[in-house]
């Protein structure tokens, strides 16, 4: 699933290529009677109502809170997107024959970014298209004064990456859940917004602290080590344009290249790569989720 660097990826680009630009038409494939999906556009009398509030309306910006994209648009409406596990957005020219395909050559043809389950046509006559092989995104519209309290943004945690978010908010956010096992805790969007599986790994890899340490054992050191790793591996995986070891593409349907810098996440049975340390790579299974570890030098505080 795409976490904070991916979908920061994803904002930057949107924001260099359809920020002015207004929507005309608006096209999907994803439909469902599902009741979990009602309030989205899979729910068919829903998307007819997206459709009514958004095309016409001017793009104009594009921002991030935890992992959901916001496009903002004239009329006080905001598209909210969440990618979940295969979702990306792409511009381009695209054309219609039984499927959406792009007419340039290039990235926008890799295999993975064929799947567009849902497609915004632009008035310079480009498109703005998202694939989601497995379907499982979300994607609805709001009132943007009502954003903040909706359901869908209400519950989440503060922005790792906020300049006022500093060690000593980062610690009382972890303490809020004492008991937890460190890895889940990251991953809790209530608690941090944007932490995955990919950066939580990454992040404790950096401090020395294993998976599973119960949060309220991890001496003070250590936590001034996952505070500074958490700010250096999420801007790193930014600089490097996301992470790509699945099906993850920016804009212009291109891999990112944080996965050319793992410490740990998916390297089992690989060498620590920390100097001097002897340790292989492990994984577990932590909360349903995968955790990649080294026994050696990441210490359970229990």
């Amino acid at each position: 699933m795409p976490e904070l660097p991916e979908v920061q990826t994803t904002v930057n680009g949107l924001n260099a290529t359809v920020k002015g630009r207004v929507i005309t038409d608006v096209w999907t494939e994803y439909k469902s009677a599902h009741k979990m999906h009602k309030g989205s556009i899979k729910e068919p009398a829903f998307f007819k109502e997206f459709k009514k509030k958004i095309v016409g309306e001017k793009i104009l910006k594009a921002e991030r809170r935890a992992k959901n994209i916001l496009i903002h648009l004239s009329g006080d409406h905001t598209i909210l997107i969440h990618m979940k596990m295969t979702g990306h957005l792409m511009y381009g020219t695209y054309e219609f024959n039984k499927k959406w395909t792009p007419t340039e050559k290039g990235p926008l043809q890799d295999p993975y970014n064929k799947h567009i389950r849902l497609l915004f046509t632009l008035d310079n006559g480009k498109h703005l298209a998202f694939a989601d092989m497995r379907k499982f995104a979300k994607v609805t519209v709001i009132n943007t004064k009502e954003l903040n309290s909706s359901p869908h943004l209400s519950h989440i945690g503060p922005e790792p990456l906020d300049t006022t978010f500093e060690y000593k908010n980062f610690k009382a956010r972890l303490e809020t859940k004492p008991r937890g096992k460190i890895k889940t805790v990251l991953m809790d969007q209530s608690v941090i917004a944007g932490i995955g599986n990919i950066y939580s790994d990454e992040m404790l890899w950096l401090s020395n602290v294993h998976p599973l340490s119960t949060v309220s054992k991890i001496p003070e050191i250590n936590m001034k080590q996952m505070f500074k790793g958490m700010k250096e591996v999420l801007n790193k995986g930014i600089d490097f344009g996301g992470d790509s070891t699945s099906d993850y593409r920016n804009i212009k349907g291109e891999r990112g290249k944080f996965q050319s810098a793992h410490n740990a996440y998916r390297l089992t049975k690989s060498k620590c790569k920390k100097r001097g340390c002897p340790g292989i790579i492990h994984r577990i299974v932590v909360g349903g989720r995968s955790a990649h570890f080294c026994p050696v030098h990441q210490t359970l505080f229990k």
